[in-house]
Order: C-alpha cells, then sequence, then structure tokens
C-alpha cells in the first residue's frame, strides 16, 4: 500500500532505539524526510546511519532531552529549519522507573511529568504553527496499554501516560476543524530495551532470570509473545499517513491481546 508519505516532513523523539526508531526508520522507508532525537548523542548518530544507509531519504538527528523545557521548541526549529516545514509530530520518551508507590519521592515524580507528560505539551505547542500550514498534519503520542490496565509496578508510567491520553483526545477535538490529527498508540511488551530493563527488574525482584520473565509475560498474550517494534511502527506509521486521514482521536493498543478489557 502506498501510504502518500514521500518527501513528508516528520519529526521523531525518543527515536535513537526501541519504539522510536522503528518508528522514525519505517517512516524513512516510505520516503518521508524524518529528523530524529535523542538525549544520547552516540546512540543518535547510530540511528541516523543505519537510517542513510538504508533509505534514499533524507534524515538529519539533534541530539537533546526533552525533559529539558527549552528543548522541544528547539527541536521543532531545527526540523523546520533544515526541512523546510513539518506534517508529522511523533511525541515519545522512554519510560519512568519501575518501582512502587511508596519508592518514588517528589522529585521522581516530578521528573516523570516533566518527560512524559509536559514534553508532550511543548512539542505539540511549538509544532503548532508550522502543522496549521501542512495539508496532512498529524500527531501521535506514545503511551502504554497500562493507561487502561494499570501494570504492576509501574505507579509512575501508569499515571502520567494517562495524562497524555487525555491530552491527545482533547486535541483531537479542540484542534480538528484546524486539519490536525491526534492519536496516541497503547503498546504492551513488546521486544525492546525498555523492557528488559523492566524484565531485569523483575527478574532481580523475583530472584528469576529476564528470559524467565519474558516468558511469564508472553503468557498475557493470546499470541504466546512479546511484540516486535516493527510491528509496532507499522500501526503507527499507518495513523500518521495520509491514509488515515478520517482517523483522530483515536487510542489504538497495539499489544497482542495483553488488555483484556472491551472498550
Amino acid at each position: 500500500m502506498n501510504l502518500h508519505l514521500h518527501n513528508k516532513i516528520a519529526l521523531v523523539t525518543g527515536a535513537s532505539r526501541g519504539l522510536g526508531f522503528a518508528v522514525a526508520r519505517l517512516l524513512a522507508q516510505e520516503g518521508a524526510q524524518v529528523a530524529l532525537n535523542s538525549r544520547n548523542p552516540d546512540s543518535l548518530q547510530k540511528a541516523l546511519h543505519t537510517l542513510q544507509q538504508e533509505s534514499n531519504t533524507q534524515a538529519c538527528g539533534f541530539a537533546a532531552d526533552i525533559s529539558d523545557p527549552a528543548a522541544p521548541e528547539r527541536l521543532v526549529a531545527q526540523t523546520v529549519e533544515r526541512f523546510g516545514g513539518l506534517d508529522l509530530l511523533v511525541a515519545n520518551a522512554g519510560g519512568p522507573p519501575a518501582g512502587s508507590f511508596e519508592s518514588f519521592d517528589d522529585a521522581a515524580w516530578q521528573k516523570a511529568f516533566e518527560t512524559n507528560l509536559m514534553s508532550n505539551v511543548r512539542l505539540i505547542r511549538a509544532a503548532l504553527p508550522h502543522l496549521r500550514k501542512s495539508t496532512c498534519a498529524s500527531v501521535l503520542t506514545i503511551t502504554s496499554y497500562s493507561v487502561k490496565q494499570p501494570i504492576p509496578n509501574l505507579v509512575l508510567s501508569n499515571s502520567i501516560r494517562a495524562a497524555t491520553v487525555g491530552l491527545t483526545k482533547t486535541l483531537a477535538l479542540e484542534l480538528g476543524n484546524q486539519g490536525i490529527r491526534f492519536n496516541s498508540i497503547l503498546p504492551a511488551w513488546t521486544e525492546t530495551e525498555r523492557v528488559t530493563e523492566l524484565m531485569q527488574h523483575r527478574a532481580t525482584l523475583n530472584h528469576t532470570t529476564i528470559e524467565e520473565e519474558i516468558r511469564k509475560q508472553a503468557k498475557d498474550s493470546p499470541l504466546g509473545r512479546l511484540g516486535k517494534p516493527e510491528e509496532f511502527a507499522a500501526a503507527a506509521v499507518f495513523l500518521l499517513s495520509p491514509i488515515a486521514a478520517y482517523i483522530t482521536g483515536v487510542m489504538l493498543t497495539v499489544d497482542g491481546g495483553m488488555y483484556k478489557g472491551t472498550i
């Protein structure tokens, strides 16, 4: 299927690894011009090199920590300066650390708030003037299926990501008449570095191994396995694309059936 993404301009944050990189990679393969962001310059350059080797499209990278209040506006400005506009925004950030409610102080809550909510607010605010000029403006926030089914020992993520879903739905209603679409994808357990880190935390608590914890988690899916980043990216890039022009305000679980609810 032709997703009509050739020469569309995209900014993807948290894009040096995991789900963000998978989305940036597929966007580039579909012909979009992609600006990648990561707080780790070395990982960013590695990801950028991969994209440039695999596709003929233009790609660039900007190192910044999006929890820094000044970073989102700067990233948008750099993208627009490099490519001349902005059509697609993927607001993604690494998840907060695992732990119980009583294990986190105010500083940990504030860090999660800045990284996983306010970074989205600031990115979208900075992007809006440019998205209004686009004929196919689309914003995708990456959250978690935990907003529907809280995950044990992830109180920070369960709480803050739910706020991002509220933001996404509200903006879909508020800005749809300006031709800007807003959707969110709610992934479950996917084979990424972040999940490996969480499984290591579980293994330490349970005195098991990462492999054993992954096997236990995989049983939650009717498919009997964790997801793959490229499977997540396929859904994300479709939602971002002009092919999905009548889809907005959707909170799509990409979870292999791990979420057990009906709505």
